[in-house]
């Protein structure tokens, strides 16, 4: 997705080896019309999917999955970090925060994804894969199905991207990162 990549060039920040900053577009400030075209892409990537609701993880996965949800007319769901008081029936699953560097819960209502249920789950970055291999859990303990897996950025030289196409996943990233070193951002072909 080519206006994506430009806009990595133009507005993210490289301040380490490996490190990505787009807060000031994707994951804290929202460019609305950026996000858009997103939800736009992943609708388009996804039509074939049958996909009847969208998962993702609160909360920088939330503005791009709920324009995708936007676009393709279906749910959003997103796994809370903290399970409220109020919910009776969780499914819960662990996630490693690499930014953070913390283990943390996520929970969804059970009430919300059910057997029969096709998923599609879209969140902002896909590095080492922790928080989609947790998303994957919650769908798994549901008996939904999961028909795809959208992320904004997908770093290709950490091992997620990988380890969900080995095991048979349909991955779509928009922008895939090759490089990410001495302030440089380099895509892969």
């Amino acid at each position: 997705m080519e206006i994506l990549k430009q806009r990595i060039l133009q507005d993210g920040k490289c301040p380490a080896e490996g490190v990505l900053i787009v807060d000031s577009f994707i994951n804290h400030q929202l460019d609305t019309q950026l996000l858009m075209e997103i939800g736009v892409e992943f609708a388009r990537r996804f039509a074939y999917s049958r996909a009847n609701k969208i998962l993702t993880i609160e909360a920088s996965g939330i503005a791009p999955a709920v324009m995708t949800g936007y676009c393709m007319g279906i749910p959003v769901i997103f796994a809370k970090k903290a399970k409220p008081c109020t919910m009776d029936k969780a499914l819960q699953s662990q996630v490693h925060s690499f930014t953070k560097n913390i283990d943390y819960n996520i929970v969804v209502n059970s009430e919300y994804i059910k057997p029969g249920d096709r998923i599609l789950c879209i969140d902002d970055f896909l590095a080492y894969g922790s928080a989609a291999e947790s998303l994957i859990d919650i769908v798994d303990q549901s008996g939904a199905t999961l028909v795809g897996m959208g992320f904004v950025i997908e770093k290709s030289f950490q091992e997620g991207g990988d380890k969900l196409r080995k095991r048979g996943i349909h991955v779509e990233s928009l922008a895939r990162i090759e490089e990410l070193s001495n302030k440089c951002i380099k895509f892969c072909d």
